[in-house]
C-alpha cells in the first residue's frame, strides 16, 4: 500500500491565485457596451433565449423577433442574468427557493414579451412622437414653481421624530 501523504490536499491539483478570486459582476447596459462586446453578448443571449423558447415552451409568447423589440430585449436579458445568478452562482443562505422565484418571475414576465403585432411576422414598433419644443422650458417651469419642489421639507410623522431624537428624560 501506498504511503499517504502528509497534507491530503496534495492530491487536489493547485488552484491559482486567479481561479480563487470572484469573477467581476457582469452588468448588461446594452448602450453602456462598446459594439463588439454587443454583439457577443447578444449572440449569448440568444443562444439562452432558443433554450428558454423550447425548454419553457414559451415559442407563442416570446417572438421570433424579440431581439428587434428593446424593451422584450431588456426583459429577457433581466430573466438571463437572474438565471445565471439562481442557477449558476453561489447559494446564498435563506435563498432556498431562488428557482421558483426565479420561475414565478419567469411567468410575471410572460405577458410584457408577447407582441400581437409580431404574430405574422416582424412589425416595426411605432416611432416615438417628435420631442415637444416647449417641453424643456415646461419642466424648468415646474421645477422652479411647483409645490412638490418649493415647499420648505417637513417630514409627515415630525413629532415623533423630535421625540426619538431627544434627549432622554433622566430620572431626578
Amino acid at each position: 500500500m501506498a504511503d499517504l501523504p502528509d497534507n491530503p490536499a496534495s492530491l487536489w491539483p493547485a488552484v491559482s491565485p486567479a481561479q480563487t478570486e470572484a469573477p467581476p459582476p457582469r452588468r448588461w447596459v446594452w448602450s453602456a457596451m462598446a459594439p463588439s462586446e454587443r454583439r457577443t453578448r447578444l449572440r449569448e443571449l440568444r443562444t439562452w433565449v432558443e433554450w428558454l423558447r423550447h425548454t419553457a415552451e414559451l415559442h407563442n409568447e416570446i417572438p421570433p423577433c424579440w431581439y428587434r423589440h428593446r424593451w422584450v430585449r431588456e426583459m429577457l436579458t433581466a430573466l438571463y442574468v437572474g438565471w445565471l445568478r439562481t442557477y449558476e452562482g453561489e447559494k446564498t443562505p435563506g435563498r432556498e427557493l431562488a428557482e421558483a422565484d426565479w420561475i414565478n418571475t419567469l411567468h410575471a414576465f410572460r405577458p410584457h414579451m408577447k407582441l400581437p403585432a409580431c404574430v405574422g411576422g416582424h412589425q416595426e414598433p411605432p416611432l416615438p412622437p417628435p420631442p415637444d419644443p416647449k417641453a424643456e422650458e415646461e419642466w424648468e417651469l415646474y421645477l422652479a414653481t411647483s409645490a412638490d419642489t418649493t415647499d420648505p421639507a417637513r417630514h409627515p410623522a415630525e413629532a415623533e421624530v423630535r421625540r426619538m431624537t431627544a434627549e432622554p428624560d433622566l430620572p431626578l
